[in-house]
């Protein structure tokens, strides 16, 4: 009987914590300001990779960029680029677990492969659109991807330390 309660106990939490990060990834593209949304994303997918482990946090890659698309943060036409975005996430989510022991070479690395897929993918995606949203697009794909996501991995690092340091004083 004591197992269930254990089960049940941990099940509980693990849904508590993807309910909260996911609603976390769903509001923040209603901030509609790249600069907050973008390292707030980041830094979701980092924690997740961590609190949620690897296979929920590549799931948790899809909602940031349709949420965006639904409430016009990115517009219509830009709906060709969803798919790189969701790459560029999952390269992130999968470059920083796989370097997890060393947090800080694991954000350096992952922020620069996301930034690269999709600088990389920007030329692919300014061929589909007119001039006036294909230069949008090339901004919103080369240098802010890179330092959003290494201002994500930093409050990440910053938050996990917090948050060991709590479970250490705990025991």
């Amino acid at each position: 009987m004591e197992k269930v309660k254990t089960i049940n106990k941990i099940d509980s939490l693990f849904l508590a914590k993807v309910f909260i990060l996911t609603s976390i990834l769903v509001f923040a593209p209603l901030l509609k300001n790249q600069i907050i949304t973008g390292p707030l994303v980041n830094f979701i997918l980092f924690v997740s990779v961590i609190l949620l482990g690897r296979n929920t946090a590549l799931s948790l890659c899809f909602f940031p960029s349709v949420i965006s698309l639904l409430t016009g943060f990115l517009p219509i036409v830009m709906a060709p680029v969803i798919p790189f975005i969701i790459i560029g996430n999952m390269i992130l989510v999968l470059v920083f677990d796989y370097l997890r022991n060393n947090q800080y070479l694991a954000v350096l690395l992952s922020a620069m492969g996301k930034f690269l897929f999709l600088w990389a993918t920007s030329s692919f995606a300014i061929s589909i659109f007119a001039k006036p949203v294909a230069q949008k697009v090339a901004v919103m794909f080369s240098y802010p991807q890179f330092f959003t996501a290494l201002a994500g991995g930093a409050l990440a690092i910053l938050v996990l330390k917090i948050i060991n340091n709590n479970k250490k004083n705990d025991i």
